[in-house]
């Protein structure tokens, strides 16, 4: 088995989801689903981001005395 997601397999789930859901709410679904994973990509670069802004804002201890 070469790989999970070649176009075969894609192109059967297709099919299998227009089944389920129908041609009307396959659209939204997609929709809602692009939005979904636009949401988490978001959120994974801004805890990406989080260490290094808080890296920067930590002051080093007294050095000299």
């Amino acid at each position: 088995m070469e790989g999970l997601f070649q176009p075969t397999h894609l192109l059967v789930i297709l099919v299998i989801a227009l089944f389920v859901f129908g041609p009307k709410k396959l659209p939204e679904l997609g929709q809602g689903l692009g939005k979904g994973i636009r949401s988490f990509r978001d959120s994974m670069r801004a805890a990406a981001d989080e260490p290094e802004k808080a890296d920067n804002s930590v002051k080093p201890a007294e050095q000299s005395k």
